[in-house]
């Protein structure tokens, strides 16, 4: 069983990882030439050789904020139609719950004096909470990104040690909620 990540942009990153969470394959795809629609249905085309039907897959979902919504989007939905064709199945990772997976806020500084992480810093706070949690490091924030997806698949499919914040990510993911029994209120004389 392999665990797949796939981040979908301009350049896609793709991860897939074995049960002890090795990685089986890395890389960076991005189609052949620069002229759309030729450039993304290559990459399309790519994806799908990379996969296979027994694969686990997280894939990110859409980013709304992205300059390159419109390209993205297509990247995306053609990535799940290829995947639908085939009658393979994927699960869908918003990018707030990547990041919220490795423990990432978006934010710097002490409470009362937050500042919002944009641009590069985003991308690099990603970059240092992989390394210090996993020991792995890419040069590509995409291939960053798609190693996480990998990661949240195989927590999904509980292989591997995850902590507390992950497990309550990974049930929200799999629609597990918890049950808290009420404990009935005593009244202090």
């Amino acid at each position: 069983m392999r665990f797949v990540g796939i981040d979908p942009s301009t350049k896609t990153g793709f991860v897939a990882l074995d049960e002890a969470g090795n990685v089986l394959r890395e890389k960076e795809l991005t189609g052949v030439g620069s002229a759309d629609p030729r450039r993304m249905v290559t990459m399309i085309d790519e994806i799908m050789v990379h996969l296979q039907p027994e694969d686990v897959v997280c894939i990110e979902g859409f980013g709304f904020a992205s300059q390159q919504a419109v390209q993205n989007g297509g990247i995306g939905w053609g990535i799940r139609m290829a995947m639908f064709r085939r009658g393979w199945k994927y699960t869908e990772i918003a990018p707030n719950t990547l990041k919220s997976f490795i423990g990432c806020t978006g934010w710097t500084g002490e409470k009362g004096n937050k500042t919002r992480l944009k641009g590069k810093a985003k991308k690099q706070e990603v970059l240092d909470a992989v390394e210090s949690l996993y020991g792995y490091r890419h040069s590509s924030d995409n291939v960053t990104d798609a190693y996480v997806l990998a990661q949240i698949a195989r927590a999904m499919h509980k292989r591997g040690l995850i902590l507390p914040n992950q497990q309550e990510i990974v049930a929200n993911i799999l629609g597990v909620t918890k049950t808290v029994k009420k404990t009935k209120k005593t009244k202090v004389s």
